[in-house]
């Protein structure tokens, strides 16, 4: 499958499954503009995106300012002349805590990011393929977005609640449009996201006997995730999809099959 004409954009893709969609979208011959906040994160990630059959750019960029946005946006077509798919995967966690005891300045960058910086991003991306005539969005769902309640973290869970709801309303503004917008929906993974809390530290909720013991039965490795979304993005023709990697019925299975099974990352 050859999609070298393909230009790819992705927020927060210096690691997790950012990175990982990024190797998998260059393995399939796409041109890729990476980007992240960190300049460090940004170097690491540069050097193991070598010796793939696409191409690759990296800009720095803080979603949370609209301007920096712009300018990936930018930059991108500089590079690729146009852009085919933007996906709006920048994220920040949240203190592991209940909500009346965390610090405001927390809040606000979970906010900021989690939500204006998926908003900034689709205002962008939309605006400017209209203008050039078709595109797709895609924003990256996560626990919350399906209602699912996990005290300690509802401050992440509201803001992918939110982006589920933006997501649907978004599509429904581009229907008849040549501009898609969808959802993807990675499930459970083995990232800095579980492993450490919004500061670096290791998390506390990898001490969680309960939380670990579903963890293992339900969740996978960003490369695994990425492998399956990335080639459904670049076939989808239909506004509004979404790509789920864990369905309610894989999820059944693996529970029903737990004891059978080999299958522990933490």
């Amino acid at each position: 499958m050859a999609d070298g004409s393909r230009s790819v954009v992705i927020t927060g893709s210096t690691r997790g499954i950012g990175l990982c969609m990024a190797r998998e979208f260059l393995r399939l011959g796409c041109n890729v503009t990476i980007s992240g906040s960190a300049a460090a994160s940004g170097i690491l990630a540069q050097q193991s995106l070598q010796g793939f059959s696409g191409s690759y750019h990296y800009v720095p960029c803080d979603v949370r300012n609209m301007a920096e946005i712009e300018n990936l946006w930018n930059e991108a077509v500089g590079k690729w002349r146009k852009v085919d798919i933007w996906i709006n995967n920048a994220g920040r966690n949240c203190p592991y805590s209940i909500v009346c005891e965390t610090p405001v300045p927390a809040v606000d960058s979970v906010l900021d990011t989690n939500i204006k910086g998926m908003i900034y991003g689709s205002m962008v991306a939309a605006k400017h393929m209209l203008a050039q005539g078709g595109g797709q969005i895609w924003n990256m769902e996560g626990m919350g977005s399906n209602n699912m309640i996990q005290p300690k973290t509802i401050l992440y869970g509201t803001t992918k609640h939110a982006l589920t709801y933006f997501t649907k309303g978004l599509a429904k503004e581009l229907k008849g449009t040549p501009v898609m917008a969808g959802r993807l929906s990675p499930g459970m993974m083995l990232t800095d996201f579980i492993t450490k809390d919004h500061k670096g530290a290791p998390s506390p909720v990898i001490e969680n006997t309960q939380f670990i013991n579903i963890f293992n039965i339900l969740a996978d490795r960003p490369e695994t995730v990425a492998a399956f979304l990335v080639p459904r993005m670049l076939k989808n023709t239909r506004n509004n999809s979404q790509i789920a990697w864990l369905t309610n019925t894989k999820a059944f299975v693996r529970f029903s099959t737990a004891m059978f099974r080999k299958h522990r990352l933490l």
